[in-house]
């Protein structure tokens, strides 16, 4: 679920961002007998994938993100290796934005040339994989946030929060389906444990990171701050001109929208007790809690 659940299957995760994995699967056409039986589809097997698939072993993105020792030791000069490449990439992006990420940069960080650093990483695709899997890090360890599953979700839910503010390019790398990494599945993993033996089943399991974690992503972009870039447009609209702006308008035509000027002039925009963020988180947790105590026959 930046366990980026941009991923998941129905195109949105985060990685877990999302951060849930959409697994490869082919759709098997059955054609249609007299009693016209619907289709049916079916997981193709390993040696079944297309060979232009990403989920291959031997392709590209799985070699990189699922490297072992040996590929990380290869490069024409000693020193160098695929996760300092990412940690300058990293380094780059959260100081400049994802924009100024690119293989001429991160080479003279080094000073290589540009083309010795394809060696090491293929293209700047497989970079941008790479670097979210090196900025999400090994999972936390959800148990010990204490007994029951929902602080430990709770703490899954902060930690993938912390990473998207502390790296907001992650929220656009993770905004498509891609091959997932080790770091990536050991936060779904984290996420699915916090949840396990409350009697949800996998689906419903599924679906709760899912969206916890749609919450936790709409938060971060929300709060998301102007890149450097973004600072030197004269058309920006900051979040607090957006904000003022809009509040000015709806007072001015309130007549027009009489429940958004209500709520205006409640002070909805100058809302001091944040910005959704514990609101939604509670009240995701609050309909996980009473669906688990659906499912395992009590009130909530």
């Amino acid at each position: 679920m930046l366990p980026p659940f941009e991923s998941a299957a129905v195109g949105k995760v985060f990685g877990a961002d999302t951060i849930l994995c959409t697994l490869y699967t082919e759709t098997m056409t059955v054609k249609r007998r007299p009693t016209s039986r619907p289709r049916t589809r079916r997981a193709p097997a390993p040696d079944e994938l297309p060979r232009n698939t990403p989920f291959r072993e031997d392709s590209p993105s799985v070699a990189l993100l699922w490297r072992d020792d040996e590929r990380r030791r290869r490069g024409p000069k000693p020193g160098l290796d695929v996760e300092r490449i990412a940690r300058a990439a990293i380094a780059i992006a959260d100081a400049e934005g994802l924009a100024a990420v690119s293989m001429q940069r991160i080479a003279s960080e080094f000073d290589f040339t540009t083309m010795s650093l394809y060696r090491y990483v293929p293209g700047k695709a497989e970079l941008l994989e790479l670097m979210i899997d090196v900025a999400m890090g090994k999972a936390p360890n959800v148990r010990e946030a204490g007994p029951g599953w929902r602080p430990r979700l709770e703490r899954w839910a902060r930690e993938i929060s912390a990473l998207y503010h502390a790296h907001p390019w992650a929220l656009d790398v993770t905004n498509r389906l891609r091959v997932l990494g080790p770091n990536e599945f050991d936060w779904m993993n984290a996420g699915v444990e916090a949840l396990a033996d409350t009697g949800l089943t996998g689906p419903e399991i599924f679906d709760a990171l899912l969206v916890l974690s749609g919450h936790v992503r709409i938060i971060a972009r929300y709060a998301e701050e102007p890149s450097p870039e973004e600072l030197r447009d004269p058309s920006l609209v900051t979040r607090d001109d957006w904000e003022a702006g809009v509040e000015r308008m709806l007072l001015a035509h309130g007549d027009r929208y009489p429940a958004l000027a209500d709520i205006v002039k409640q002070g909805a925009f100058r809302n001091d007790t944040g910005d959704g963020w514990e609101f939604g988180l509670r009240c995701v947790l609050d309909g996980i809690a009473v669906r688990i105590a659906e499912r395992q026959g009590a009130r909530p």
